[in-house]
This record gives C-alpha cells, structure tokens and sequence, in this order.
C-alpha cells in the first residue's frame, strides 16, 4: 500500500508482525500519539454548520473531509499511520438493536433500552437501524476519498457483556447478575449471534477494497484484527467474569487472526490470568488510568508478567519515562504509543533503535 506520509508502510508492518510474534527486527513499534488522541480534538471546519451535534456526527462529507484536513501535509514517522475509523460512539453495536444515542462533542452515549424486563423484546437487529445505515454511510465516503491518502478502518464494537450493560445499564446489570442470571444469559445470546456477522461484513466491504484489517487502535492487520474489551468486568469477580464473559471472549478471539485485549485499569487485574490463558490472545493493551495510576514505572511487574505469559504489550509512554522504561526491560513484544511533537520522533526512532 502506498499511502502520501507514509513511504516505510512496508517495513511498519513487518515490524508489527514481528512485534505479534514476540520478535523484533530493528526496533520496537511505535505510534506517535496516545491510544484515544483521535477522539479528543475539536471539530472546526470553515463554512460547515449544523442545527444540532448529532447532524454533525452524522454528516458524513464533513466527518471524512475533517479528517483528510487533519493529515493534510503530515509525515507518519514509526507505526503511526492515517486511518479513519467510522465512529458513532463506543455504544454504536448494541444501538444496532435499539436504543437511542445522545451525542456530545467528543463522544456518545445510549439511552438504555431495557428499563423494565419484557422491554428485551422490543430489541431486533436491523440493517435498516439508522445508526447501522451511518457506518454503512461513513465507511462508503471514505473508502471513495481514501485512494493513495490513507486506510479505512471499521467501527468500534463492544458487544457480548459490554452490550447487555449499554441495553440495562451497568448499575441494573450489577444487581441483574445476582438477581436474574438466566435474563443476562438470554440478552448474551442475542449479543453474540450478530456479532461475528457483523464484523465478518465490515471485513468483507473492506477487503473487497484492498484495505487491511485495522480499527480504532490503528495497528493493522493482513488478516482480521480484534481488539477485545469488556470493561464492565471491572466490577465483577473473577467467578463472574468466567460465567458472563469469558465463553463470548473465547468464541471472539477464535474467528480472528489477531488479538489484542484492552485492559482498562486496575480494577480489571484480577481477570489477568484468565485472559493470559486464551492461546488466541496475542497481546494485551495495558491502560494504567491517570492520576495515582501514573507513572508507567510502577506498572513493570504487570507489564513482565503479561511479557512472561508469551504476550505482546501495548502501552501508553510519556517522553519523561523513556530512558528509565528502556533499562528495564527487554524491547521484545512492546508497543510504544507516545504523544511527541513531529520534529522529536526521528530523534526517537533513532534511540529506539540502540535500545
């Protein structure tokens, strides 16, 4: 793939295949930005305006040319490449089914669908649901404007557990576990049986196109990738985890030929050895939080034990830590995402490459 700013796409991905593989080349992977960066920049075009924020999430024109103006003259130096994901927000999959999206400026939210039990009937999947019909919308501009420019990429997609506590709420799914766990089994089912279709139709429309397989965390993939989270789990124990969660994970990571699992937080530690254990699995996202949670250094025995399970790590660095990072630990199986100016990444690849 040629692609403008990005000449060394080529040998990036061999170094993100070697990276799955727990292996390196010349150095590790390195995406010059934090992993939520693209979500956080204003939305300002001249001449654009709109009656409210969801006609502006759902002006497809404007999403993608807001994007292209963002890479216009850019150089993508390491493993950062430009994608556009179509995006509605993080609830996107279970609205599929029902349920209405409230749009803020930088992200969106449901209106839980299930308040009362009996409500789960009202829940069908459709092709015709708006917010289905928009992805369908947003990847089509896209993929018309991408030629030479940049890759597209497929929607974020939270179903199994993750969808049933967008559909009741996660304060109602907490009680729901203990109080009715044959509802929640019921709602996993139909979570589950549209999941894999759906992926395996975004794949397919971008594959028919010659794009790789990449979604928000802009790692791509020859084959299918995955990136698998459940944060509600947080909340939960590790025997729940197991009972609620875990057969969706397994089913999830065995249709793909890539895994990588977002572990957001502290709170989701106490389900690491259970994930460790999926073969599929090939790497783990470690997001540490902020706060008390910062710095990455307190974070390096979570970090070797995910390496010594045979685990890639995706992580979150700032400039600061660096140095110390690199004296600590082996650069095999890491993946760096540091948010530096364009004139400090050379400089960077540079030392990467003495590590």
């Amino acid at each position: 793939m040629e692609l403008q700013g990005k000449p060394d796409f080529a040998a990036a991905m061999k170094r993100i295949e070697a990276w799955f593989a727990q292996e390196i080349i010349d150095r590790p992977p390195v995406r010059f930005s934090e992993h939520n960066a693209d979500f956080a920049a204003a939305h300002a075009l001249a001449g654009r305006s709109w009656p409210d924020l969801k006609s502006r999430w759902f002006d497809a024109e404007y999403q993608v040319d807001y994007f292209i103006e963002s890479i216009r003259g850019r150089t993508f130096y390491g493993e950062t490449f430009p994608i556009f994901c179509p995006n509605l927000g993080p609830n996107v999959y279970a609205a599929y089914f029902g349920g209405e999206l409230e749009f803020g400026e930088v992200t969106s939210w449901i209106r839980h669908p299930i308040k009362n039990w009996g409500d789960e009937r009202q829940l069908k999947f459709s092709r015709g649901n708006e917010y289905f019909s928009k992805i369908e919308e947003l990847t089509r501009v896209a993929l018309e404007k991408c030629a030479g420019r940049f890759m597209v990429g497929y929607t974020d997609l939270h179903g199994s557990l993750d969808c049933v506590a967008d559909w009741r709420s996660p304060q109602s799914l907490c009680m729901d576990i203990f109080d009715c766990p044959e509802n929640i089994h019921q709602l996993l089912r139909l979570a589950n049986e549209q999941f894999l279709p759906i992926f395996d139709h975004y794949d397919a429309v971008l594959k028919a196109h010659g794009q790789p397989s990449v979604n928000w965390m802009n790692i791509p993939s020859p084959g299918k990738i995955h990136v698998s989270s459940c944060d509600f789990t947080s909340n939960v124990s590790t025997e729940n985890f197991t009972e609620f969660y875990l057969p969706s994970l397994l089913a999830e990571v065995k249709a793909m030929t890539h895994n990588i699992f977002h572990l957001d937080g502290k709170g989701m530690l106490r389900h690491l050895d259970r994930i460790l254990e999926a073969p599929e699995i090939h790497a783990i996202q470690w997001v540490q939080g902020v706060g008390n949670d910062l710095p990455i250094m307190q974070w390096l025995p979570v970090i070797k034990r995910i390496r010594a399970a045979g685990k890639s790590v995706v992580l979150d660095l700032q400039l600061a830590e660096l140095e110390p990072f690199i004296a600590e630990l082996d650069p095999r199986g890491l993946y760096l995402c540091l948010a530096v100016s364009e004139a400090d990444q050379p400089e960077i690849l540079r030392r990467l490459e003495k590590w």
